[in-house]
């Protein structure tokens, strides 16, 4: 494997879904700071569905409580994300709901430090 391919792993939720008492994806986010990933992005979906869910969740301004789409995506070296996912393997099958997580090569065309 090239020790510098860049890759993008996308983890696929709910914005209700949790690992112990912390939101799965603020979980997440802190762990990737902690562990040193390069960038971490939540996009939060306004409606989606999954395999699991017999419903389409939406994002409707009379809704108190919205449990929606979220995608948790992380850029860094391939072998970073490989290791970090390791981690995080276990957390994500001991969920009580599903979820999806994908792995792809990615180009990285520009990345501008301050």
């Amino acid at each position: 494997m090239d020790s510098t391919a860049n890759s993008i792993l996308k983890i696929y939720a709910s914005s209700t879904d949790q690992i112990g008492f912390d939101l799965l994806y603020e979980h997440i986010v802190t762990l990737a700071k902690q562990k040193g990933i390069t960038g971490v992005t939540v996009y939060r979906g306004i409606m989606g569905y999954g395999p699991n869910n017999n419903q389409i969740d939406s994002s409707k301004f009379w809704e108190l409580t919205e449990k929606l789409p979220v995608v948790i995506e992380m850029i860094d070296k391939t072998i970073v994300l490989e290791s970090f996912y390791k981690i995080i393997e276990q957390k994500l099958l001991n969920m009580p709901k599903g979820c999806l997580v994908t792995l792809q090569p990615i180009e990285i065309k520009l990345q501008k430090k301050r």
